[in-house]
C-alpha cells in the first residue's frame, strides 16, 4: 500500500489527501496554521480513513511515506522541507500527483500575467464548441477533484504556476500555452532566473505529440521553450505573423488565425467583452489553444463574444458621480499593474500597495505619467512606494484600514476619472487573498460597506 504525506490542509491539499485515499493508499496529511478551517479539513481527512495533524508536522511520520506532495503554498525554505530525516522522500505537487491519476488529455496554461483569464478562456471555448473542459489547477480547482471525477472529462484546461511545475515529474500536457514572462514572486525565488526555471518545467516530458501555444514577441517564451519537440503556435498582437508560423494575431482590431493553410477573421476587439490590450493576447492564446484541441472556428467565434472576464481581473464594479470604479486586484505585481494601467482610457485615480514582493516601483513610470493623475500609496509597501515614485507622478500616502484608502481615493478623483485597484502588490497585510481585497473594493463602489 502507497503511503503518501501532504504538505499543506488548503484546498489543494485537501482534495489531494481525497484523491489518495479513494486509490487506497495511507494518508498522513498536516499544516502548520492551526485555524478552524484547518482542523476541520483536518477531521475530514480523519473520518475517510487518515491521518492528520494541524499546528505542525509529524516528521517522524513523514519520514515514513514514498511520496509526499507539497501545496503550492509551501515555499521551497519551509522548515520541515528542510529536514534531513525526510531528505528520502519524493516531494511532488497537488498538480503532478492529480495528473497520474487523471484520464484526460490536459491543455496547460502558464507565464506570469494573464494565465487564469486565458484558462478560463479557453474552458469557455471549448465548451461552447461541446466539449467537457473544466479549469483547474491555479484557477481554484484543485486538478485532484478532476482526478476524482467517475465520468473522465474530455479535456482539462489547467492553470500551472511555477511553484506546481516545480515538482513535477510526469506531468506532459498534449497542448501548453505560455502567455508572457516578466519578473514575479522575488519574494520566494533568488533571482528572476530561478523563477523562469521553474516554468521551464512545463516542457520536461515533450514529445512529437505536444503542442506548444507561444508568445511570439516575447524572446523569453521562445527561450524557455527552447528546442522542445511538438508543434507550435504563436499568437502576436504588435506584428503580424512571421513567414512560416501559424497561429493568431491583431490586424487593424481584429482577431485573426491561421492554422493549416486557412487565414480567418475571428471578432474584433470591439466584439469582447473584457477590456485591455492584454486581453486581446490572452484571447488569441485560448483560440489558438482552442482550435488545436478540436475546437471549431465558429464556436470559437462564439465563445469570444460571450466570455465575460474573471472577477478581479480589470472588472468594472461601479460607477459612481461620473467615475468608474475598476477592481483589478489580481495585479499583484509590477508587470501585471502596468498592463492593467496602460488600460485605461481615462484619467486614473490608482491605489498601488499591500505587500512588497521584491520589486521595484519605477517600471511603473511610463505608464503612470500617460494616464495615472494622482497614485494612493498603502499598506506595508507604502513607504517604498512613495520613495521610488513621489518624483514622477502625484502621490499620496494614506495610513489606516483599507475602507479608508479607498474613500480617500474616491474624494480624490473627479467625473470622467477611472478609480482603479492596481495594487501591484501581495494582499496579506490586510487580507487573506488578493479575492477578498477586490471583493471588499467591490462592495465599497456599491456602498455596501
Amino acid at each position: 500500500m502507497m503511503n503518501v504525506g501532504i504538505l499543506g490542509l488548503a484546498r489543494s491539499g485537501r482534495a489531494a489527501a481525497r484523491l489518495a485515499l479513494a486509490r487506497g493508499a495511507r494518508v498522513y496529511a498536516s499544516d502548520t496554521g492551526d485555524t478552524a478551517e484547518l482542523r476541520a479539513a483536518a477531521e475530514e481527512i480523519r473520518q475517510a480513513g487518515g491521518e492528520a495533524d494541524v499546528g505542525g508536522h509529524n516528521v517522524a511520520r513523514l519520514a515514513q511515506c514514498d511520496t509526499i506532495v507539497v501545496s503550492p503554498g509551501i515555499p521551497p525554505t519551509a522548515t520541515v522541507l528542510g529536514d534531513t530525516r525526510i531528505a528520502h522522500v519524493t516531494r511532488i505537487s497537488e498538480l503532478e500527483f492529480a495528473f497520474r491519476y487523471l484520464d484526460a488529455p490536459v491543455l496547460a496554461v502558464t507565464g506570469t500575467n494573464g494565465k487564469s483569464t486565458t484558462t478560463a478562456l479557453a474552458s469557455h471555448l471549448l465548451t461552447t464548441a461541446g466539449y467537457d473542459a473544466p479549469a483547474a489547477g491555479n484557477i481554484g480547482t484543485p486538478l485532484s477533484e478532476v482526478a476524482l471525477r467517475n465520468d473522465a472529462p474530455d479535456w482539462v484546461v489547467v492553470e500551472a504556476s511555477s511553484f506546481q511545475l516545480a515538482d513535477i515529474d510526469t506531468f506532459a500536457p498534449r497542448i501548453g500555452v505560455v502567455t508572457n514572462l516578466a519578473p514575479d514572486h522575488l519574494d520566494r525565488y533568488a533571482g528572476v532566473h530561478e523563477y523562469y526555471a521553474d516554468k521551464a518545467h512545463l516542457f520536461d516530458n515533450a514529445s512529437s505529440e505536444s503542442t506548444w501555444v507561444l508568445n511570439g514577441e516575447e524572446a523569453d517564451v521562445r527561450s524557455l521553450a527552447a528546442d522542445a519537440p511538438g508543434a507550435r503556435y504563436v499568437f502576436r498582437i504588435r506584428s503580424e505573423l512571421a513567414t512560416g508560423e501559424q497561429g493568431g494575431w491583431l490586424r487593424d482590431e481584429q482577431l485573426m488565425l491561421k492554422m493549416g493553410k486557412t487565414e480567418s477573421r475571428l471578432v474584433g476587439t470591439a466584439e469582447l467583452r473584457i477590456l485591455g490590450r492584454h486581453n486581446h493576447a490572452n484571447a488569441l492564446a485560448a483560440a489558438v489553444a482552442s482550435v488545436a484541441a478540436g475546437a471549431n472556428v465558429g464556436a470559437v467565434r462564439d465563445g469570444l463574444r460571450t466570455f465575460p472576464g474573471l472577477p478581479h481581473r480589470l472588472e468594472v464594479v461601479g460607477e459612481r458621480d461620473g467615475v468608474l470604479w475598476i477592481n483589478d486586484s489580481k495585479a499583484t505585481n509590477v508587470a501585471s499593474a502596468r498592463v492593467a494601467i496602460e488600460s485605461m482610457t481615462r484619467p486614473t485615480v490608482l491605489l498601488l500597495g499591500g505587500v512588497h514582493k521584491g520589486e521595484s516601483y519605477v517600471g511603473l513610470s511610463d505608464a503612470l505619467r500617460r494616464s495615472v493623475r494622482l497614485v494612493v500609496a498603502y499598506g506595508e509597501a507604502a513607504d517604498i512606494i512613495e520613495r521610488e515614485l513621489s518624483d514622477i507622478v502625484a502621490l499620496e500616502r494614506v495610513d489606516g484600514g483599507f475602507s479608508d484608502v479607498v474613500r480617500h481615493a474616491a474624494a480624490r478623483a473627479q467625473p470622467g476619472d477611472a478609480l482603479l485597484l492596481a495594487p501591484a502588490c501581495a494582499s496579506f497585510d490586510m487580507f487573506r487573498s488578493y479575492e477578498e481585497r477586490g471583493d471588499t473594493f467591490r462592495a465599497l463602489a456599491r456602498g455596501e460597506a
